[in-house]
């Protein structure tokens, strides 16, 4: 019988050889951005990033640490003129990585959820790889940067994400009075929640999370 390890996730179980190696590399550019993304769904949380971007980075890493992915992002946009390109292409090459990793989903528990507190401020993020996009983004930031980065930009890199990876988030930020808290729950909540949802689930090996048997 399957147990549960201490954090909460369904004991490691050997994956179906489809599911073995989930990685993939995309590279994704238009006239105002180059960017190459690189995922391993089951890696151990090791990040390298190049975006010009210092506090979007520090995001990423914690869905890297906390969502025990591999992640490789290399950008290059137009931040003469602002962040924004630059952010929500990042989200959309991401999508596209996770999507081309994650296969067609069989044996995975495909719902995912968290809540990540850190000192006043706690974050709930529930997700499901369900095929369908879809964004629910609730996040009342208390101002409108940190660390000289547009806060407005999260909802447009979660957006690209969600679009490209074809999956169902909803994001609310439940509590918090400073703004780096507030981020840093979400994205850590998010890389949580995105671990659970690809977690193999063994009573579920190489089967479709779906009555429809598609996702």
């Amino acid at each position: 019988m399957a147990g549960f390890s201490g954090d909460g996730f369904p004991e490691a179980t050997p994956l179906e050889s489809p599911m073995a190696e989930r990685k993939a590399t995309i590279t994704r550019n238009t006239l105002e951005t180059q960017i190459t993304a690189s995922v391993n769904l089951d890696g151990t949380g090791k990040a390298e990033f190049e975006t010009g971007i210092p506090f979007l980075d520090h995001m990423l890493d914690q869905v890297a640490r906390h969502g025990m992915i591999d992640l490789d992002i290399n950008a290059k946009g137009d931040l003469h003129i602002d962040d924004h390109h630059t952010v929500e292409d990042i989200g959309i090459t991401l999508g596209q990585a996770v999507a081309a990793a994650v296969g067609d989903k069989k044996g995975i528990l495909r719902y995912g959820h968290a809540y990540v507190p850190l000192d006043e401020a706690l974050s709930r993020v529930v997700i499901d790889f369900s095929g369908r996009p879809g964004l629910e983004f609730n996040v009342p930031f208390t101002r409108a940067s940190v660390g000289g980065f547009d806060v407005d930009l999260f909802m447009e890199f979660f957006q690209g994400f969600v679009n490209h990876a074809l999956v169902t988030l909803h994001i609310d930020n439940l509590r918090g009075d400073n703004t780096h808290h507030q981020a840093e729950t979400v994205f850590k909540a998010f890389g949580r929640a995105v671990r659970m949802a690809l977690t193999a689930d063994p009573r579920m090996a190489g089967v479709t999370p779906s009555t429809k048997g598609v996702l």
